[in-house]
């Protein structure tokens, strides 16, 4: 007779052992997501922690005579007069006014070495915009040095002997004065996000980076998506099944999977050797960077044509519909979320590579904020790698501040992306 009774156990203990299985699975990949989550925790942290202060900027307040015998200009002078004149003597001026008692030589470096090299430029760009000024004496804000920035954020221990600190007591004495009378204050550092790339890491921005990027993203957006997109549909809707359709499809994979410096060096080669084309401008980084997003927007593109149902399509053409009007007034529409979902994370993966616009020229040192596609410019991956190898300590609370800026752009894009593809998505 066949005992029931056993075959219930065992099947019993089968369920169980599939059902504890099943949990230490569950458990498992709750665990890896936590890891994970909790290592990206800490890495975005660590780098808001470190770029928290690049958004503070210390500022000294001084008393300044614009004496327009000493600079040789007036009210009346022209815009290239106003630039030529000697602001520099003027701060010069003030700061010995405040401690006449610095006479040597060192003493009097210590002490202009409290501001800016940028000052004067700053004084200059204030009397161009009010040429009241021009006679004046007027208490006016000026960026301080990175080192006196560093001393007043706590990046540099006051503390500390002497020897170890890299400001000495002389220079820290003029700084603790100026700070009881009240002339050292910290702002937001609006700078950051309005000037160009420095030597000086006081007065270094990222504007210049950001505009050369958008001016990249650009020119590979308008490369990219219209050859993506109709290279995905022919391939999909009308391309005949055949031995030359398959090795295009195996290399647009295949494309996928090239290491991104490979087309920079294609980069390199053809356009800027052959043709020609400007070096370490946004026209040619858009062009290497659409060669690299191409696959990936195609095979996205592909995905969301096929995931349009095939009733769709049989709807469509029984109603009389050409093969055409099927597809561009049908299919495509159905199909737009996933391919401009895929589009913006093509377009977020191109926003933060480096390498082909290495062998390209972008790593130039560029000051000027670029005006078009032809100009010389650098994007913020390589901002980044610019001055995370700068000596300067300065430059360290700019790096993280150029990431965290960076990491908001993708998020954004991501974001955009999450949020065409629920508003515009069907279910079928």
């Amino acid at each position: 007779m066949i005992n029931h009774n056993s075959i219930t156990q065992k099947v019993e203990r089968s369920l169980k052992k599939r059902y504890l299985k099943e949990k230490l699975f569950k458990a498992m990949g709750f665990a890896s997501v936590s890891v994970a989550f909790l290592f990206l925790l800490i890495l975005v942290s660590d780098i808001t922690i470190k770029a928290l202060p690049a958004f503070v900027q210390t500022q000294i307040t001084l008393e300044i005579e614009l004496n327009t015998e000493k600079l040789g200009i007036n009210q009346n002078s022209t815009t290239v007069e106003i630039k030529q004149a000697d602001f520099r003597a003027s701060i010069r001026d003030a700061l010995r006014k405040q401690f006449p008692d610095v006479k040597k030589r060192t003493q009097k470096k210590d002490l202009y070495s409290l501001v800016s090299i940028g000052a004067e430029y700053q004084l200059r760009d204030l009397v161009l915009e009010n040429r009241a000024y021009l006679g004046t004496t007027k208490k006016l804000s000026f960026i301080a040095d990175d080192d006196v920035d560093a001393l007043v954020k706590g990046v540099i221990d006051r503390k500390v002997e002497e020897s170890a600190r890299r400001i000495k007591n002389f220079k820290l004495g003029l700084i603790e004065d100026l700070e009881k009378n009240g002339q050292i204050e910290k702002t937001f550092n609006w700078s950051f996000f309005s000037n160009g790339d420095s030597r000086e890491p006081e007065i270094a921005g990222i504007k210049g980076a950001v505009m050369g990027s958008l001016y990249t993203l650009l020119v590979t957006l308008l490369m990219t998506f219209p050859v993506a997109v109709a290279a995905a549909i022919y391939l999909e809707e009308f391309a005949p099944k055949n031995r030359m359709v398959d090795f295009i499809e195996i290399n647009i994979n295949n494309l996928a999977a090239v290491p991104s410096i490979v087309f920079g060096l294609l980069g390199l080669a053809v356009f800027i050797n052959f043709f020609e084309l400007p070096r370490s401008a946004p026209i040619v980084g858009g062009i290497v960077l659409s060669l690299m997003t191409l696959p990936t927007i195609i095979i996205a593109s592909r995905s969301a044509i096929k995931a349009v149902p095939p009733s769709l399509r049989e709807a469509a053409l029984g109603l009389g519909a050409s093969k055409m009007q099927t597809v561009f007034h049908h299919v495509f529409p159905a199909a737009l979320p996933g391919i401009l979902t895929g589009t913006i994370i093509g377009m977020a993966q191109a926003l933060g590579e480096t390498a082909p616009l290495l062998m390209i020229g972008m790593v130039a040192f560029i000051v000027d904020i670029p005006q078009s596609v032809a100009d010389p410019a650098t994007v913020l991956p390589i901002q980044v790698y610019l001055w995370a190898d700068s000596p300067e300590r300065g430059f360290l609370e700019k790096t993280s501040a150029a990431i965290l800026v960076l990491i908001c752009f993708l998020i954004a894009m991501n974001a955009i992306a999450i949020y065409l593809r629920k508003k515009f998505e069907k279910k079928w």
